[in-house]
């Protein structure tokens, strides 16, 4: 439960001025909100579980460690769209 002097610290923390009238109004709004986001969290818990329940045993989801095509194959395209180049380098400004 949120008290009145947590709503003053937050609002300390946020740097933003809360009046004592309004004190109970957002602590009310604060507690609805903290409370839906519970529920919330309590629903991913449950979804996860139940996900994750018939998984089975693991395996790699991984592709194999290869050459995904021959090096080189799109240097050319690329070099030609390129403002400046040399050789097979696009060549840009010294930074350092």
């Amino acid at each position: 439960m949120i008290s009145n002097k947590d709503v003053q610290n937050l609002a300390e923390l946020s740097r933003i001025e809360v009046k004592e009238e309004e004190l109970e109004n957002i602590r009310q709004k604060l507690e609805g909100i903290l409370a839906y986001v519970s529920e919330v969290q309590d629903l991913a818990k449950e979804k996860i579980s139940s996900d994750t329940s018939d998984v089975g045993e693991n395996h790699n989801v991984f592709r194999e460690d290869v050459e995904p095509h021959e090096g080189g194959k799109y240097t050319e395209g690329l070099i030609q769209n390129a403002p400046n180049k040399e050789g097979n380098y696009v060549k840009v400004r010294k930074i350092l």
